[in-house]
């Protein structure tokens, strides 16, 4: 693969990290050499607990879910769409190879693989990584946080409307059964919750 093949592959990371800080030419070649592109087909997993948990995901297109199994139950616990980030459970110190949580293609969608490695090690080598890295985080702490407040809402209605105000349009998108477990509710009462708006 050419250089510039390379990195059109990742520009939309490249453009979604110019964002938040100018970037240097060394933090985009190291990312051009590791990050690479990969097409996920609809329903098919991206990451199991079975998989080497090495690398975060950047969505270009398509949507993507995390869960987790408890016995046989599946229980959505996030989703990223377009121009957002998603990695499976990952503690930061590293003594944990494998997560808990799946992540699968809910749509086609076009992913960029970044390694965890890379993000390391771009942490050391590059000023802008620890700001880009910051605001990122500041984002994922932020839906983690509605993430935390969406599961103390004890009505079901009050909940979906908190998260359809959150994501607008994108909610069609997901489809019932994953925004029901999402939201800790049956589908017949998503489905009822809908039909009264």
């Amino acid at each position: 693969m050419s250089q510039f093949t390379a990195y059109n592959n990742i520009l939309p990371l490249i453009k979604y990290f110019e964002k938040f800080h100018p970037l240097s030419k060394g933090f985009i070649a190291d990312h051009i050499l590791h990050c690479r592109q990969i097409q996920v087909k609809k329903n098919k997993f991206i990451l199991s607990p079975i998989d080497h948990n090495a690398s975060l995901y950047f969505v270009i297109s398509g949507l993507v879910r995390g869960f987790i199994k408890d016995n046989d139950k599946d229980i959505t616990t996030r989703f990223s769409f377009e121009n957002e980030t998603i990695g499976a459970i990952h503690h930061p110190d590293h003594t944990s190879q494998h997560s808990v949580e799946y992540l699968q293609a809910l749509e086609d969608s076009e992913l960029i693989i970044i390694p965890f490695a890379l993000i390391d090690s771009a942490y050391s080598l590059y000023p802008e990584a620890n700001v880009i890295g910051r605001k990122i985080l500041a984002l994922q702490y932020y839906a983690a946080s509605e993430r935390s407040i969406l599961a103390r809402i004890t009505n079901a209605a009050s909940r979906y409307k908190r998260f359809a105000d959150t994501k607008s349009m994108a909610i069609e998108r997901i489809p019932l059964r994953h925004l029901a477990s999402y939201l800790g509710m049956r589908s017949e009462t998503l489905s009822r919750i809908r039909a009264a708006k």
